[in-house]
């Protein structure tokens, strides 16, 4: 082969494997030490300062040297990261990664496969077929199912609901869905093309779960009305509140009513992987689609996420044929091309992370490391159920708390700025960071523990500077109206 007469052409992935090794090298041991020497969740940098940084870099002069742009990059990006491995890291749906997955990460973008056709990635293409029957498998949903690897939650949830559109019979379109459950079951709906009356959300019950005769009720209005309710949206582990509908009685209703189940458990899939608490997806195999987020509760990198379907035949609602890369002769032929199933068409061979996890560790060990985190939320849930300062909403299913801290009970009419104050505070400080919702119109905190390492001393430190940042803005405050 005649070399390629370029200053460049060394680092191109077709290169020597000195430079695989020097310059991928030294990325690892960068990351290595820094996440090492992490001793907070975040620096609390201002954004708009970070943005000049970033502003000021001239893309037009490249640096020319790894070594260069990763002391540039130590700068702009990982001193200032997010860690969510940090065990004071309590805010969103972020988990640390293991190692095995991190493996993965890296041999798959070595080598590039693209998962939509047979002759751009041939065992890869077997692997995430394999991954696909064994998580239909744990789900429950019987020899016929089917799936595709997605890029998340959302990606899931709309394709289910394009499923669940094509398969659903004439009349006004309608979605049903619990007021607690994800947005993108909304956002589906628009991109579907359905109005923006197609969602209806039915109440939940006092545990933040879809209620039962609400639901029930809600099918009786639509059929009196003529419309085709399209699909039931229950979800297995609420962003919120990490609650889990009530799988066995939605499904009596769907079965009698002949409306598709779809099953958004993007949180709640690790349960599928663990020892003691199998039990709480009861019901979930008897869904027409599930959605899973491998990087939620697997402990994966995004991104790892599925689809997977009751009745694989309803996959050919997403087939497209192209004659430059999948003509149908193909499907004729038996070859096994991801794209007839995929929305995607270029897509990354994301099963290679969780292939990796599951033959190093095996599914027990995700399982018990869900199961961890799960404990420390129970543990969370008491010591703040305990302590006056604070008013819990619901014992979560899953490794969710939400909770608010109260000055002098719920009236105060500083209560609200306080628990905003104190999440603002946190964040600045870096000493952890946490998340927060509405509900009923009042100001909520969240923790969701996502890390097997994080401790009971972690929470209850995070708990005391809650009510110290609170309590400061309710006395300044409060010393503000008395003068």
């Amino acid at each position: 082969m005649r070399p390629l007469r370029h200053p460049y052409a060394h680092l191109l992935a077709n290169g020597t494997a000195d430079a695989y090794r020097s310059t991928l090298g030294a990325g690892v041991d960068l990351v290595a030490a820094r996440v090492a020497g992490t001793d907070r969740p975040f620096t609390g940098m201002d954004p708009q300062r970070l943005a000049v940084q970033v502003q000021d870099v001239d893309l037009r002069a490249p640096l020319g040297a790894a070594a260069a742009v990763l002391d540039e990059l130590r700068d702009l990006y990982l001193r200032d990261a997010v860690w969510f491995h940090h065990p004071r890291y309590l805010a969103h749906l972020n988990c640390p990664v293991v190692i095995p997955a991190l493996l993965g990460e890296v041999v798959l973008s070595a080598v590039n496969s693209s998962m939509d056709t047979w002759d751009q990635s041939a065992g890869a293409t077997l692997i995430e077929r394999r991954l696909i029957d064994w998580t239909a498998g744990r789900v429950g949903l019987g020899q016929h199912a089917d799936g595709v690897f997605t890029s998340g939650g959302t990606q899931s949830n709309v394709q289910a609901l394009f499923l669940a559109r094509e398969q659903a019979g004439p009349g006004r379109k309608r979605i049903l869905t619990s007021e607690a459950g994800h947005f993108s079951v909304q956002k589906a709906a628009k991109l579907l093309g359905l109005g923006a009356d197609a969602v209806i959300t039915v109440p939940t019950d006092a545990r933040r779960r879809m209620s039962v005769d609400a639901l029930k009720a809600a099918l009786h209005s639509c059929a009196d009305r003529g419309d085709a309710v399209m699909a039931v949206v229950a979800t297995a582990g609420t962003t919120d509140f990490g609650t889990i509908d009530p799988l066995p009685a939605i499904a009596d209703l769907c079965e009698a009513f002949g409306t598709w189940l779809h099953v958004d458990a993007a949180y709640g899939c690790g349960l599928l992987a663990s020892p003691t608490r199998r039990h709480l997806l009861e019901g979930i195999e008897r869904a027409d689609s599930v959605t899973v987020d491998y990087h939620k509760s697997f402990f994966q990198p995004v991104s790892s996420s599925a689809l997977l379907v009751r009745d694989g035949a309803t996959l050919r609602h997403a087939t497209f044929h192209a004659d430059y890369l999948n003509p149908k002769r193909m499907a004729e032929a038996s070859i096994p091309n991801q794209v007839d199933k995929s929305l995607q068409t270029t897509r990354r061979f994301d099963a290679l992370k969780l292939w990796m996890t599951l033959r190093i560790m095996g599914a027990d060990a995700i399982g018990e490391l869900f199961d961890e985190v799960v404990d420390r939320a129970t543990e969370t849930y008491d010591l703040l159920a305990e302590d006056p300062r604070f008013e819990v909403v619901t014992r979560s299913d899953l490794s969710t708390v939400v909770f608010r801290y109260l000055p002098t009970g719920a009236g105060h009419p500083h209560a609200d700025a306080a628990n905003l104050h104190a999440r603002e505070a946190l964040a600045a400080s870096g000493e952890a960071v946490i998340a927060s919702t509405t509900i009923d119109g009042r100001h909520f905190l969240k923790v969701t523990l996502l890390n097997p390492l994080t401790a009971r001393s972690d929470i209850e430190h995070v708990v005391e500077l809650i009510a110290t940042h609170a309590a400061e803005l309710v006395n300044r405050r409060t010393a503000a109206v008395s003068a």
